[in-house]
């Protein structure tokens, strides 16, 4: 953080993890990006003329929901703040954040992404790349400096055993 001293910028961390941008802003934007720019130069002709994309986009967004409902609720039950700009209350290590340490983040590029193989609309596809990368530079960095200090080796050692986006096996 420029023109802060370490402590300072690691006292503001411990408060809270993120000002700006929230995350929801950003998968907000990037989703207003790809719709304004399928206005603009729509992409539904370049998807090969399978019928089954409507289907796996459906079924990839249902997943991403149930996602992050699933983790929404996991946080809810255990009183944890779901809030990025407030102070985390609780380190969640059960249910899909066994999986992920950023389920939420994760089900929102799903839910781009099902969107876009649902509407056959390629800019929501790389929305939801650009979602993710944006999402891991801007707030998952921060949010886990946040956690570090906050818990301490609970956090390092959850850290250690699940990935950031994704376990698959």
């Amino acid at each position: 953080m420029p023109g802060l001293d370490p402590s300072e910028a690691a006292g503001d961390r411990a408060a809270r993890p993120n000002r700006w941008p929230w995350p929801p802003i950003i998968v907000c934007l990037t989703a207003v990006a790809a719709l304004a720019l399928n206005h603009l130069a729509p992409t539904h002709g370049l998807f090969p003329p399978w019928g089954g994309t409507s289907a796996v986009g459906g079924a990839i967004a249902a997943i991403g929901l149930g996602l992050d409902l699933w983790a929404m609720r996991t946080m809810q039950r255990l009183r944890a703040n779901i809030l990025p700009h407030r102070a985390a209350t609780a380190l969640v290590t059960t249910g899909p954040f066994a999986l992920s340490r950023n389920p939420i983040y994760l089900a929102n590029a799903l839910l781009l992404a099902g969107a876009g193989l649902a509407f056959t609309n390629l800019w929501l596809l790389l929305a939801a790349l650009a979602q993710a990368w944006l999402v891991s530079r801007l707030a998952i960095r921060r949010e886990e400096v946040h956690l570090a200090i906050r818990f301490g080796d609970a956090w390092m050692a959850y850290a250690a055993n699940v990935p950031r986006w994704l376990r698959l096996w």
